[in-house]
């Protein structure tokens, strides 16, 4: 590896760590201008460092190694791994960290603690950038727990709302849980190939046994369930909303929920040699991402909305990559972060300027920010899926992948029946997004608001300051303009390291499928696209002051909910853990404190007791050295 490509994959790493550092340090932090130039010169440096990673990166990965420290029959390594999907994962992080840096000193303008949040942020990039570029897993597992420790910082930095603490601990404690599996699954598979190199793990792969393969990336894709918000670990995603709506963007679009994806596509040869794993990732993938999309259709808060878009759209790209899509998976994870970052930074424009995301107060809103609903509007289509937008192609191309899987075209998935529940789920899911997105956007944009329905003077409601504009139009460009430049993403992106076409069958430099428009796949998501826009167009066009989500009926109270996946989660397994807790402590207190407590207690009763008793006794000290002299002697004149 050159000396630039090795500064630069170690400088997105060092330089937001240690922009955050300083956006810390005292002196920093009680000024709020040299704060946010701290934040925001970081996020440009890194930027650039990421420019000159994709600049360096090529489709044969490269990568540098430094011993640690030999630890048995493995050594303890760490180094970097640069190929075109660092190179790309590592330019999309720092193009969403720089808006949302940005836009967040805009939008905190008067929050006080802001320092801390802006140093967070830097923090939380710095981890994901060292997910990206590590080559080892165990320094790739130590990015993966400091995002969960920023996540739970960032999502709880409102304090004062009453449900940003609880949501919180509940994405650590969801995504602990996953954590927990990655980490067994690490040291499996580290184990069995005899090193925590990436590049050896892959090598490895045909020399592991079966089931220690299959436990190994179960165990794994437990981790990527629990950051990538999938089925059943992807309740913490829409209470996370909570969190200051920047942080949503940057842990929707760039970091946090795209690390599992990524982690796939990193080691994407083992988990194709585990077809049974790969028919979990599938079936997950398949209900995710229609439980997401169910969801979205009845929630009221713009953010919400977006958050279970997510999670549907997360699915989507995992369903590409279970059938075998590892280019369209990869550019639908790109496409994704630039028009999700988009969609959440214009809600929180809308939440900064009116004061509210309910759509049940808002409306009419294009009129007075036009800028705001255009790139709404563009963000909008680009989800759904329209051509020529980036999102159709890289949707297209996901369903095209899965499509080849269902006509035995794969060797990747196998599994026709698990092939064409993923299928039917995918097009489902097209319908089920066009319906949301049609709502999300006449609700907020058109007809009229509700009387009240503003917070504060309809009259001052306008597009925003300049800081928070800027990043709206950026990003904008890639929502626009990836679409038409799919040409060099599969032979950058390259294959998945340079073992991998013994093990998944394509030849160095290449990847499995295109991204070329499907004709027969393009005109049936259309038709889709077009029945669920224009019926929730026509529904809200009845009765324009009213939910189109009103034809639910009381479907629609348990698509708000979540389908109670929460309240089982909490019956199945919050309130047993508690109980359990309840039990161990009284135990604890009862039985072992008790225990100690007790001995404790006899010992100073006993000793009281003595000290009570000792005014009225003879000294026993000179009784006893009495008693034993007269033995003593005694015994001597016995004997002589």
């Amino acid at each position: 590896m050159t000396t630039l490509a090795t500064g630069a994959a170690v400088g997105v790493v060092v330089i937001p760590a240690l922009a955050a550092g300083l956006g810390i340090a005292p002196a920093i932090r009680q000024r709020v201008g040299g704060a946010r130039a701290v934040a925001v010169v970081g996020a440009v440096l890194t930027m650039l460092a990421a420019v000159a990673v994709f600049g360096t990166a090529e489709n044969v990965a490269q990568e540098t190694r430094l011993l640690l420290a030999p630890f048995g029959d493995i050594d303890i390594t760490t180094g970097v791994l640069i190929d075109g999907l660092a190179g790309v994962l590592v330019l999309v992080v720092a193009v969403v960290g720089l808006c949302v840096q940005l836009f967040s000193v805009g939008y905190l303008h008067s929050d006080q603690r802001y320092p801390t949040y802006a140093a967070q942020v830097s923090l939380f990039t710095a981890a994901m950038m060292l997910v990206v570029v590590s080559g080892d897993l165990l320094a790739l597992l130590v990015g993966w727990e400091v995002m969960g420790l920023c996540s739970y910082l960032l999502i709880g930095h409102y304090r004062d709302l009453p449900e940003a603490p609880g949501a919180a601990v509940k994405a650590f404690l969801v995504t602990r849980v996953g954590d927990i599996g990655f980490l067994l699954g690490v040291l499996l598979l580290g184990g069995a190939a005899g090193s925590f190199r990436i590049s050896d793990v892959v090598a490895a792969v045909g020399s592991i046994d079966s089931g220690t393969l299959t436990l190994a990336t179960l165990l794994l894709l437990l981790g990527v369930a629990g950051k990538s918000a999938q089925f059943p670990l992807h309740t913490w995603l829409p209470d996370a909303m909570a969190g200051p709506t920047p942080i949503s963007a940057l842990i929707h679009a760039a970091t946090m929920v795209a690390a599992g994806v990524f982690l796939v596509m990193r080691l994407y040869p083992v988990f194709v040699a585990a077809p049974t794993t790969l028919t979990v990732l599938a079936v997950s993938a398949a209900i995710t991402m229609l439980l997401g999309a169910l969801c979205a259709l009845a929630q009221d808060d713009l953010k919400r909305v977006l958050a279970w878009s997510t999670i549907s759209q997360l699915g989507y790209m995992t369903g590409a990559l279970a059938a075998g899509g590892y280019v369209q998976g990869g550019f639908h994870l790109v496409t994704h972060a630039a028009f999700k970052a988009l969609l959440f930074l214009a809600a929180g424009v809308v939440l900064h300027q009116v004061g509210t995301v309910l759509m049940s107060q808002l409306g009419g809103l294009r009129r007075s920010m036009p800028l705001t609903f255009a790139v709404t509007a563009i963000g909008l289509l680009a989800l759904v899926g329209v051509l020529p937008l980036s999102g159709g192609f890289s949707k297209d191309a996901a369903v095209a992948s899965v499509w080849a899987a269902v006509r035995g075209e794969s060797s990747v998935l196998p599994s026709a029946p698990v092939a064409t529940v993923l299928l039917i789920s995918m097009l489902a899911t097209v319908l089920l997004t066009a319906a949301y997105a049609t709502r999300l956007l006449l609700r907020t944009f058109f007809g009229e608001p509700p009387p009240g329905g503003f917070h504060g003077n309809r009259q001052e409601i306008a597009d925003p300051e300049p800081l928070m504009r800027w990043p709206l139009v950026v990003l904008t460009v890639p929502t626009v303009a990836l679409g038409a430049t799919i040409g060099w993403f599969p032979s950058y992106l390259g294959g998945a390291l340079p073992p991998a076409e013994s093990v998944v069958g394509f030849g160095p430099g290449q990847s499995p499928g295109s991204l070329g428009p499907h004709l027969s796949e393009a005109l049936l998501a259309s038709a889709l696209i077009v029945v669920g826009a224009g019926a929730t167009y026509l529904v809200w066009r009845a009765q324009p002051d009213r939910d189109p989500a009103r034809i639910l009926g009381r479907a629609a109270t348990a698509l708000r909910r979540g389908l109670y996946l929460d309240e089982v989660q909490d019956a199945l397994v919050v309130r047993p853990t508690r109980r359990l807790a309840t039990v161990v402590s009284a135990v604890d207190e009862i039985g072992v404190d008790g225990l100690v407590d007790g001995a404790a207690d006899a010992t100073a009763a006993a000793s009281r007791g003595l000290s009570q008793a000792h005014p009225r006794l003879p000294n026993l000290a000179v009784t006893s050295l009495i008693v034993t002299t007269t033995a003593l002697v005694t015994i001597l004149v016995v004997l002589s």
